[in-house]
């Protein structure tokens, strides 16, 4: 038996908690209705097992996206939210997703909605999935908010995908750039050491540097790797500082060469289309809002939520507060405008989702057509310096022989 701590309501309203010992948690609930008690929550009292397995893996979004639509599709055909979690349990191929399900259905057999249960592993449903099953528990069209939920996610991971396509290829060149460099200076340069030392007089800055440079990596090589874990470490703990995160994400929008561009329309791609799907779902506006800016990558964004937040609050609108985001290009401020004059926001939002996602993969191609030249310039540039570094010498004794 385990241990179960609980959380219900007795009939005049009167909180009551607890711990109870039990085989599962429908037992559980079942104890509790017995008492005559309402079931608000229950959890097992020791879930190590559970956070170790949520906090080291993730579900990939392709198989969320999949059983979103199979659920949606029991749902719809009028299978029991209990039996088609059952079937979901079975049919799933990822081990994570599979154990959560289980988890889900055991706390919708406890007494749990179905978006509580699932608010329960965030790592695996985010706060959109959660939003967007609660709006179609409410309204009574949890299929189609599944649907939704289902084409977003799936959207989302053709964008990710867009970009790390792109990346691939600069990643090859700097990874193959960085290793000519390495073997350059570990096995080139301590030949021209040993001829170096019979030279008179100092070496040239530039050789005198490599020849540093060489000595570090040919034997002060965990000085190398102290630096690189240091950078690392230093990198990680920037984001999760929330105001060097601010910064990084402010600098990525920045970036030249069309890369701060590809972030910007990445961004408002994911912002609108999940503005759009929490809004036709039904999702209360403030909680969409709230919602949006957490999901769209860039605290930037995030921010700027804030001020919609407050605008709306006050009475006034959404798009008000996007012209004044250097964010937002100002189209996408008057086409929120128009949405809202108009009562169709999703559409429009939709829209806009659609036109940055043909932009994102336009900018995408002009972004791999420019690094191509530049990454070939940068792996030249690294091979001609060591070269001309390693004959300054022989060329500052040709002049002094004149």
């Amino acid at each position: 038996m385990a241990t179960y701590v609980f959380k219900a309501m007795d009939l005049a309203g009167i909180q009551a908690k607890g711990e109870v010992e039990a085989e599962s948690k429908q037992a559980v609930a079942e104890q509790l209705k017995e008492r005559g008690l309402v079931v608000v929550d229950i959890a097992a009292k020791y879930r190590s097992k559970e956070i170790n397995l949520e906090l080291f893996s993730r579900v990939n979004a392709k198989d969320l996206a999949v059983a979103s639509r199979q659920l949606a599709t029991m749902v719809t055909s009028g299978m029991s939210i209990m039996r088609a979690l059952q079937v979901l349990e079975t049919q799933s191929e990822s081990k994570l997703l599979k154990e959560t399900i289980a988890a889900v259905r055991r706390d919708v057999e406890a007494g749990l909605l179905l978006s509580d249960a699932m608010g329960r592993h965030p790592r695996v449903f985010g706060p959109l999935y959660v939003a967007m099953v609660r709006a179609g528990e409410t309204g009574g069209v949890l299929e189609e908010c599944l649907m939704r939920v289902a084409d977003q996610l799936e959207k989302d991971a053709a964008l990710r995908r867009q970009v790390r396509a792109a990346m691939v290829y600069p990643a090859i060149v700097i990874t193959f750039a960085v290793t000519v460099l390495l073997a350059l200076v570990a096995f080139l340069i301590p030949v021209f050491v040993g001829v170096f030392k019979q030279f008179p007089g100092k070496l040239p800055a530039l050789t005198q540097f490599m020849v540093s440079f060489s000595h570090l990596v040919t034997h002060q090589w965990y000085l190398l790797i102290v630096f690189l874990g240091a950078s690392i470490g230093g990198f990680i703990a920037m984001k999760r500082n929330q105001a060097a995160r601010d910064r990084w994400d402010a600098f990525k929008l920045r970036i030249p060469m069309k890369i701060g561009e590809v972030v910007q329309k990445v961004a408002i791609a994911r912002w609108s289309r999940t503005l759009s799907a929490l809004t036709s779902a039904g999702v209360p506006i403030m909680q969409a809002i709230e919602i949006t800016g957490k999901t769209a990558g860039n605290a930037v964004i995030e921010k700027s939520m804030g001020d919609v937040i407050t605008s709306v609050k006050s009475g006034g609108t959404i798009s008000a507060p996007l012209r004044d985001c250097s964010a937002f290009p100002p189209m996408v401020a008057q086409m929120v405008g128009v949405g809202e004059e108009t009562g169709a926001l999703d559409t429009m939002l939709a829209k806009i989702a659609d036109f940055y996602d043909s932009e994102v993969e336009a900018a995408v191609k002009a972004l791999t057509s420019i690094m191509e030249p530049v990454m070939i310039i940068f792996v030249g540039g690294i091979v001609g310096v060591i070269v001309i570094s390693m004959y300054l010498p022989l060329f500052s004794i040709y002049n002094s022989i004149k």
